[in-house]
């Protein structure tokens, strides 16, 4: 595994293939914007780093805002509870973001399915999401240098 920082340039450089970014590193860049800014800031930079890398590689159709924002809750709710480990030990405490379907919980396929769950954020229709009642996690909460994965 790369180091974050080396992750996050190549994905934001659009260096990263397209198929080197899957499901895992869609959760660690959530991670990552998280840990750097308050959660609308995180928010606004992963949709617009996610579309640029779609449109880069010729697939912007593939953005989907109720996805992004959705699995941003989630990511959040994890970090709360951890916000000090590294990616490794976040996603052995939190093995649930590793099932790209967990949407599946709180969402209908025809929900998901909407063109208009695409283009703005849909709450979901069959369970909540996790609430973000919690503190939410700052640039200045307990970061450690981002050198380990």
């Amino acid at each position: 595994m790369i180091e974050n920082d080396a992750f996050l340039r190549a994905f934001e450089s659009l260096a990263l293939p397209p198929g080197d970014f899957r499901h895992a590193d869609h959760v660690r860049l959530a991670w990552i914007y998280l840990r750097q800014a308050p959660f609308d800031e995180a928010l606004a930079r992963l949709s617009s780093s996610i579309l640029r890398f779609a449109s880069r590689h010729g697939a912007p159709e593939k953005y989907h805002e109720t996805i992004t924002h959705a699995w941003m809750i989630l990511v959040q709710h994890a970090l709360t509870r951890l916000p000090e480990a590294t990616f490794p030990e976040f996603l052995n405490a939190h093995p649930h973001l590793l099932d790209a379907r967990i949407l599946q919980r709180y969402y209908s396929p025809a929900v998901l399915q909407s063109g208009e769950s695409r283009r703005r954020f849909i709450p979901p229709d069959l369970h909540p999401l996790p609430s973000m009642q919690s503190p939410s996690v700052s640039p200045s909460a307990k970061l450690r240098p981002d050198h380990s994965p």
